[in-house]
Formats: structure tokens, sequence, C-alpha cells
């Protein structure tokens, strides 16, 4: 929502991102992905034929005050089915919680984050930012914070920050790369 209301291409890697490329998630009957949808009906088909239709619509409020209306799917019956074991740990039918808007802006950001842009924005940002924090760890030897109370320790984080940073932009000046902001893709020959 904040990145609608502010004219923002979303550009977020899903939580489960690297657990979708993995055989094992393919192979989990038990995931909403793994069904097939019918858009029509607004029904999922299980791996046994079997459809789960919406039996309610939840209204879920966060801690940060966001409301997420959540679709309830449940199975229209489980007795007896053979790879209920795989599907299920419930004792009765299979239910499962679906927020169609967070899918929806989901696969979006995915879409985005496939793109040669994406790519290349997600590559800076392992290098960038994940980059600082080890630059931090292991090259300034940064293993824990010398004073105690919040503000003490964003003092001293903020303090180390600022010498990363004055690093960073003397490195740039070095190297001339001052007005490049992203690092290229390497080109596979």
């Amino acid at each position: 929502m904040f990145l609608e209301s502010n004219n923002q291409i979303p550009y977020i890697k899903p939580q489960t991102y690297e657990k979708w490329k993995k055989r094992s998630f393919k192979n989990d009957i038990s995931r909403r992905e793994n069904m097939e949808y019918d858009a029509k009906t607004d029904t999922y088909t299980c791996h046994n034929n079997r459809k789960l239709s919406p039996s309610c619509i939840i209204h879920k409020k966060s801690a940060s005050g966001y409301t997420s209306e959540v679709t309830v799917y449940e199975c229209e019956i489980c007795d007896n089915c053979t790879l209920k074991p795989k599907c299920t740990k419930a004792k009765k039918n299979r239910k499962m919680q679906v927020s169609k808007a967070f899918i929806k802006k989901r696969e979006i950001s995915y879409n985005n984050i496939k793109t040669e842009l994406g790519t290349k924005l997600r590559m800076n940002r392992s290098i960038q930012v994940e980059g600082a924090f080890g630059v931090l760890k292991s090259d300034y030897e940064f293993k824990r914070f010398l004073t105690r109370g919040k503000n003490s320790v964003k003092t001293e984080f903020i303090l180390l920050c600022f010498g990363y940073n004055i690093n960073k932009l003397h490195s740039k000046i070095q190297n001339k790369r001052t007005q490049k902001y992203l690092h290229e893709l390497k080109s596979i020959s």
C-alpha cells in the first residue's frame, strides 16, 4: 500500500523465493502454490481432485494497524482421502487461509524482480547492503556495542555508519566511481 501511494514500483523479494526453487517445495501437496486455482468458481483443487471452496472471510488487523481480508477455503470432504497425511494435520477437513490482495502484490513484485532491472537491483542489494554488515563485522572487527541504553547504542551505531560511509566515499573517489550508483551485471560469455 505504501509503495502504491508513493508511485513506487515494488522490487521486494518474497520470503519464500529461495524455497520456491527447491524440488521439495514443488512436491509439497499441502502448499497453496501447488494446487490448481479456478478464478471463475473461486476454488482450489487439491491433488486428489477435491475442491476447496471459500467458507468465510476474516478481517485481520496487524500490530501496525493494517487490516487485511483473508478468505478461508475448506475442502468439501477429506474423509478416507489417501493423501490426507501429506496434505494436512487437521483431524477434520483441510482448511487454508488466503489473502488475495497479498498474493496479487506478491506476484507483481515477483515478476518485477525477474526483469533485468530487478536482477540488477537484487544483485546490488546483496553487494551493497549485506556486504556493509560483513565489512563492519570482519574488517572493522565490530563484535558488540560498547555502550548501554537505546540512545547510546543508536549513537554508537550511527558513528560506525558514518565511518563506513566516509571510507566508502573515499574509495569511490580514488577509483573514480562517484557517479555510479549500481554495479553492472556481468554478462555470461
